[in-house]
């Protein structure tokens, strides 16, 4: 399906929120960590298809401030299997040159998964191709609040004056500083709302809905998902005809 999609418009950056894994395991009359072991699949070919296509930022909404108030056996689970699939798939990454990166409250995070994060992270520094960022321990609502205090703190130690700040003063003092906002963001399982993801980057994302469950997304939905953003028109509030202009 490649052959669809123009090679020049491919999306610089993509977000995902990856939804349906609990539906798919109740699908198959089995606990919900058995619908998230079976995602991983997913991940891995959202990461390659992305890599192969050229996208340079891949955004993956993992595990939301709100997941924390989930069963204590489905956050165990979970935790685990996030440290059992970063160690799987670092020599990947370092096969394919990419770079892992990660936004939200990670401090929040048990000691084995911060300490794997971190260790992956440190391992593929230096690879510049596609990169993957885990939002984990995050919310929108939650970066807004801490980007404000940073922005409060500056100009309570006089370093920054309320009449400077400006929208890209605020985005500096974002999780994503320095990272382009996503021009596609992709949520899967049928659901039509964006779950406190990042609220301040996807103010003219394209958004595509699938009914797709997260467990059974592969390439051909992600490519799918690209042709469809590549059949807007993005007008950032222009008028059709000053785009085409």
């Amino acid at each position: 399906m490649k052959e669809v999609l123009d090679r020049e418009r491919i999306p610089r950056h993509i977000a995902i929120i990856m939804d349906g894994n609990g539906r798919w395991a109740k699908k198959k009359g089995a606990m919900r960590i058995f619908g998230h072991r079976h995602a991983i699949q997913a991940v891995k070919d959202a990461i390659e298809g992305a890599e192969n296509l050229g996208v340079e930022y891949l955004t993956l909404f993992s595990f939301s401030t709100e997941n924390w108030s989930r069963p204590q056996e489905e956050i165990n689970g979970l935790m685990e299997l996030l440290v059992k699939t970063i160690t799987d798939e670092v020599p990947m990454m370092m096969k394919n040159n990419i770079r892992l990166e990660s936004i939200g409250d990670l401090n929040s995070l048990p000691a084995p998964a911060y300490e794997k994060l971190m260790e992956a992270k440190k391992t593929t520094a230096a690879n510049d191709g596609l990169k993957v960022i885990l939002a984990l321990s995050y919310s929108g609502q939650w970066e807004l609040a801490q980007a404000t205090k940073r922005i409060a703190q500056k100009i309570s130690e006089g370093t920054l004056k309320v009449e400077e700040i400006t929208q890209q003063v605020v985005a500096d003092h974002l999780e994503t500083a320095g990272i382009p906002d996503p021009e596609l963001m992709i949520r899967t399982s049928g659901e039509f709302r964006i779950s406190n993801f990042l609220l301040w980057q996807l103010a003219y994302t394209e958004l595509h809905f699938t009914p797709v469950l997260w467990p059974d997304f592969r390439r051909e939905h992600l490519v799918a998902a690209i042709a469809d953003y590549q059949n807007r028109e993005r007008r950032f509030g222009k008028t059709g005809e000053q785009v085409k202009s």
